[in-house]
Formats: structure tokens, sequence, C-alpha cells
């Protein structure tokens, strides 16, 4: 079952964004995908936690974007020595521990969520250390 949060059920109920339900979709599917994640709100979107660190976290704003946002936490690590194989090609990588998956409506959002939910949970394996 998934560890829902209910910060983030309020923020998704007040939630105005032309894509909500395809949010609402992405984030019960990462959810329930493994019952090591939990989320909370971070950088005022939903995000998902993994061994204590925010992991992976949605980006809303402006309005009208949804973006998911692999990284390794709130505070810069050493990159040095971390590797991750990304064979999606959803990912646009602005560093070598940073990546941006764009999802520009629910067309996309439908067709890619089955890979971005295995994408996820192969980010928060690789970044649990």
């Amino acid at each position: 079952m998934a560890r829902r949060n209910g910060e983030v059920d309020q923020f998704m109920a007040e939630l105005e964004h032309p894509l909500k339900a395809e949010i609402q979709a992405v984030r019960t599917a990462i959810l329930d995908s493994d019952d090591s994640i939990t989320e909370r709100i971070k950088w005022k979107a939903p995000s998902f936690v993994h061994s204590g660190d925010d992991r992976v976290t949605f980006r809303l704003a402006p309005k009208g974007i949804f973006q998911v946002i692999l990284h390794r936490g709130a505070k810069v690590k050493d990159a040095k020595g971390f590797a991750f194989e990304d064979d999606s090609g959803l990912v646009e990588w602005l560093a070598k521990d940073r990546g941006v998956v764009t999802l520009p409506d629910a067309k996309t959002v439908k067709a890619r969520k089955a890979a971005l939910v295995k994408l996820v949970g192969r980010w928060m394996k690789a970044t649990a250390t």
C-alpha cells in the first residue's frame, strides 16, 4: 500500500494545474511501485524520499509545466564516483547526478508513465548510499 502523506494529499486537492490528473497518476504510480518510498512537499511540489533523502521532486511551475527532477537530495553532494546508466531516453542530464524529465502534455505522460516509474525506481536504488 502506498505511503501517502496528508500534507501532499492536501496540496494535490488544492492544486490548480492543467495536468493535475496526470500528476496525480504519476504520484500514485511512484508510491505504489515501492513501499520504501515516502513523500512530502519540497520546493512547493510533491517530493519522493528514499533512505531519508529527497531523490525525486516534481516541478509544477511555471504554470502548465510538469517536470520530474532526479537528484540526490537538497544539498549538493560530491558526484565523484557516482554513475547512473540511463537507457530510458527520458532524461535531460543537467549534471552527472541531476536530471530532468519533461512531460508537456497528457498524451506524453500516458505514453511515458511506465518507463518513468521504472526509471524512478532505478534512480532511488542507485542513489541510496
